[in-house]
């Protein structure tokens, strides 16, 4: 049993999807770095929108403007998070859209394949015919 794990394990489909997930979790973590610290500050600097900190308070003793100390005093629901994180789907997506287009562009296209000759007209057949049964008599 352990030997047929082992042959599971070290198939080179396994490791394949082994090192995509890490390389696609550490691809996520610099998305959300850029969301986060790059894109949403600007978006917040050209509207003075800060997606951060919209919740809603869910029950009356949420009373401060600040997600962090308004999670302190009671149930929020942070939508604004919902947001950030939204756009951090779109981006990764879209991102990954583009990475697979160049890669379908960089793989070799199939050569074509040789299709059957069209079949001729009966009246090339018929040509063809006449002049096999001349050769026959001439020879």
């Amino acid at each position: 049993m352990l030997e047929e794990f082992k042959k599971f394990a070290l198939k080179g489909n396994v490791v394949d999807l082994a090192i995509g997930v890490i390389i696609g979790a550490a691809f996520g973590r610099i998305v959300d770095s850029l969301v986060t610290d790059i894109i949403m500050p600007f978006i917040g600097a050209l509207g003075g929108v800060d997606f951060s900190n919209y919740f809603f308070g869910l029950n009356s003793g949420v009373t401060s403007p600040i997600l962090s100390e308004a999670r302190k005093q009671g149930a929020v629901l942070a939508y604004g998070n919902f947001v950030t994180v939204a756009i951090n789907f779109l981006i990764i997506a879209f991102v990954l859209f583009l990475v697979v287009k160049g890669i379908n562009k960089l793989q070799k296209k199939p050569a074509p394949v040789d299709e059957a000759p069209a079949p001729k007209a009966e009246d090339v057949v018929l040509l063809g015919e006449i002049r096999d049964l001349l050769k026959q008599k001439q020879a």
